[in-house]
């Protein structure tokens, strides 16, 4: 039941967003648009509640298979809203709740990971402001968790994810969204075994080096909002 709810929620927002917004989607890679293999989405330029309007992207098949084997890490602070909270819930079952620390609520999320789960992460952990700050004034980055997760994977693919921005129709802070806006995506699927071969046999340095290429990825691929 909770699947099904799940798949009409993620059904629903695809409606959404394409009744009432524009979405251009570049993709960057090679091995083009095959969702089959997915097993790590790398959500990148966290800007807004409202970004699973993002959704219209995928096809319907993998919405569905979202529904049933999506695993993702959700601060405790969004979950715990009442309405936000509430909706986050619906729509992904998986959802494991954690703390901006790195204490027990992260390593419990690691073991919600199975081997046929697809695992969902914004590893910068928090929204960019207006000013491209984040809320207590610090620059964004992303976080070292993202390497925990992709060192345990070394089988399929992973789809990288950056968003153009939202500000334009929600910002943090704002609660009605603004319609009828363009809004901007940009893929890029890689080859796991194919990714981590280029970089470190040192597990340490490897999570280092792939959270340090997100890092250039993001500054080279999100798309520019005019």
């Amino acid at each position: 039941m909770r699947v099904l709810l799940s798949f009409l929620v993620f059904m629903v927002l695809k409606l959404i967003s394409k009744i009432f917004y524009r979405l251009e989607v570049n993709w960057l890679s090679e091995l083009g648009q095959d969702f089959d293999k997915i097993r790590l989405i790398v959500f990148l330029n966290h800007t807004s509640l409202y970004e699973p309007l993002y959704v219209a992207a995928a096809p319907n098949s993998f919405l569905w298979r979202l529904s049933r084997k999506m695993v993702a890490p959700a601060a405790d602070k969004t979950l715990n809203r009442p309405i936000v909270g509430f909706f986050w819930k619906i729509m992904s079952p998986g959802l494991i709740t954690i703390t901006r620390k790195r204490d027990k609520s992260w390593y419990r999320f690691l073991e919600a990971i199975e081997r046929r789960s697809v695992i969902a992460i914004a590893p910068e952990g928090r929204m960019k402001r207006k000013n491209g700050l984040d809320s207590e004034g610090k620059p964004m980055s992303i976080r070292a968790g993202v390497g925990e997760i992709f060192e345990e994977l070394n089988e399929g693919r992973i789809l990288i994810a950056y968003s153009g921005g939202l500000h334009h129709v929600q910002h943090p802070g704002q609660f009605f969204p603004k319609l009828f806006k363009t809004i901007k995506l940009n893929i890029e699927v890689l080859d796991i075994p194919e990714y981590k071969s280029q970089f470190s046999q040192d597990p340490k340095l490897r999570r280092k080096e792939f959270v340090a290429d997100l890092e250039a990825r993001l500054k080279k691929n999100v798309p520019k909002m005019s």
